[in-house]
């Protein structure tokens, strides 16, 4: 099998601060889907394992794509061949690697103060790009846990406990009180921060609670039986608190208010907005009530029909609906046809009441490959449109033609 074919020494396991090494390739090769790969003697690459992304850099200048492990074989997917894999110089992405380091420990950190303080049980755990995330076996949360969970995990930190890792046996293992139960019988690797955590685990962490600096949850939702917390770590707190401190200022001054008023000037605004656009809506209403009188005044008849169509520009299929039902609900046996030119598409509503007779879906469906265009609906209401190919007077003078020569009645 491939995957026992190479071993590869595991440089982060020796030291996960390690940024640069030299070592020698074993294989270059490339995938099913022609990706170039290279397996190396050593590596100081993390691969994607465990909730955390795989490490990122170069290879003799040559970018790393994708770190992956198979078996014991672990393949750096690089941007293009190498010239030479007799030598080769490996230089990690450390700011990423670091990055990492502090979301995973803190995970760590996050996960064991919900257990020892609330016996909340981690079920999972993903490393984003921007967020960390950690479900939770339970099926509610209150900001006072969330406040006592962050608190006390904050507090480790500042003690500044140191972060051990050890290979031990599975008896070995047994003689710690381990977080969660093991996923493996061999080649154990325990994470301990001393007297607060004991956790099997293949990551790789800082090498003291210091340095994963500050922990900060930013919010949870319910997940099916599971809550969802979402937090970050380290320097990602201080971008967040970055990014809040700019809109917060912008925000100030567009509102010119301070900070702790944003709130009440928001809601202020809020409810003045929501006013006006009751207000607008009111004002819309009262428009397309008067629009349908006049409307009404402009009837024609059709294959002995009573009939009011009608073309407008730059208006919106709800409002043409709004403007048909107003029509409609008088129930004075009419049928109607609006056609809105907006832009490069034309669109259209027809529609009719219970007393007057034009089947609608079937001169929709007539229409519709005039204009290359979709729609549909019943015999008594249907729109659609396409493409401006004509104007909309000439589908007006399209479907009078039809519904002389067809039966496009209801029934």
């Amino acid at each position: 099998m491939k995957g026992s074919e190479y071993v590869t020494q595991k440089l982060y396991y020796k030291d996960a601060y390690i940024k640069e090494f030299i070592t020698k390739g074993l294989e270059q090769n490339q995938d099913h889907s022609g990706r170039w790969y290279i397996i190396l003697n050593e590596t100081a690459f993390y691969p994607t394992g465990g909730g955390q992304p795989c490490d990122l850099g170069t290879l003799n200048g040559v970018r790393v794509l994708e770190v992956e492990e198979t078996e014991e074989e672990i393949r750096h997917y690089v941007e293009e061949r190498l010239e030479n894999i007799g030598k080769v110089k490996g230089e990690i992405d450390w700011s990423r690697r670091f990055d990492h380091m502090q979301q995973h420990a803190g995970q760590h950190i996050l996960t064991a103060a919900f257990e020892e303080l609330f016996q909340i049980r981690t079920v999972s755990f993903h490393l984003g790009k921007e967020f960390c995330t950690i479900d939770l076996e339970i099926e509610n949360l209150s900001e006072e846990i969330l406040f006592e969970v962050e608190r006390r995990a904050n507090d480790i930190i500042l003690e500044n406990r140191p972060i051990e890792a050890k290979w031990v046996s599975h008896s070995e293992a047994s003689e710690y009180k381990l977080r969660k139960e093991l996923s493996v019988t061999e080649d154990i690797r325990l994470v301990i921060i001393p007297d607060y955590d004991y956790n099997g685990c293949g990551g790789t962490h800082p090498r003291a609670t210091s340095q994963v600096s500050v922990i900060k949850i930013l919010d949870w939702e319910k997940q099916k039986n599971m809550v969802r917390v979402r937090f970050i770590c380290g320097k990602r707190v201080l971008i967040h608190l970055h990014q809040k401190h700019f809109i917060l200022k912008e925000l100030g001054q567009l509102l010119s208010a301070p900070e702790d008023q944003l709130p009440v000037v928001t809601n202020k605004l809020v409810d003045a907005n929501k006013a006006q656009a009751k207000s607008i809506a009111n004002l819309q209403e009262t428009q397309l009530q008067f629009e349908a009188e006049q409307l009404l005044k402009s009837v024609n008849e059709w294959a002995g029909e009573k009939v009011i169509e009608h073309v407008f520009e730059n208006r919106p299929v709800q409002q043409l609906q709004k403007l048909a039902r107003l029509i409609t609900e008088k129930n004075l046996a009419i049928n109607v046809f609006f056609v809105a030119e907006n832009g490069d598409k034309l669109q259209f509503v027809f529609s009719r009441d219970q007393h007057a007779s034009f089947n609608m879906k079937a001169i929709v469906k007539d229409i519709l490959p005039v204009i290359n265009g979709k729609g549909g609906g019943s015999d008594s209401s249907a729109q659609g449109g396409g493409a401006a190919i004509i104007r909309g007077k000439e589908i007006l003078t399209q479907i009078q033609k039809c519904i002389q020569t067809k039966n496009f009645t209801k029934i």
